[in-house]
């Protein structure tokens, strides 16, 4: 099983890449909520706006953010595919 099928058949795991802001938080607020505490998940995402707004929105709300890491080594650019992993507070 290679590292991506291995995040994507996580238990909570959202692929935000073909969003916008505000829907990005909106998304990760919805698979959040539903949770339960102390659980982890895996935000794909993609863009300037949802690699600064959802992680500042999760830590706004008390969640964790383990790591926002690029999903490809090398590429770091905000317009590259980022993957963010919460912890839920509680």
């Amino acid at each position: 099983m290679t590292e991506a099928s291995k995040i994507e058949s996580a238990p909570f795991f959202l692929d935000i890449t073909t969003e916008t802001c505000p829907m990005t938080f909106v998304r990760t607020r919805l698979l959040l909520d539903r949770m339960p505490a102390g659980a982890t998940a895996t935000v794909r995402l993609t863009g300037k706006e949802p690699l600064g707004n959802v992680p500042g929105s999760a830590r706004a709300l008390g969640h964790a953010v383990l790591s926002v890491a690029p999903e490809t080594a090398g590429r770091e650019a905000p317009e590259d595919v980022w993957l963010v992993t919460l912890r839920k507070a509680g």
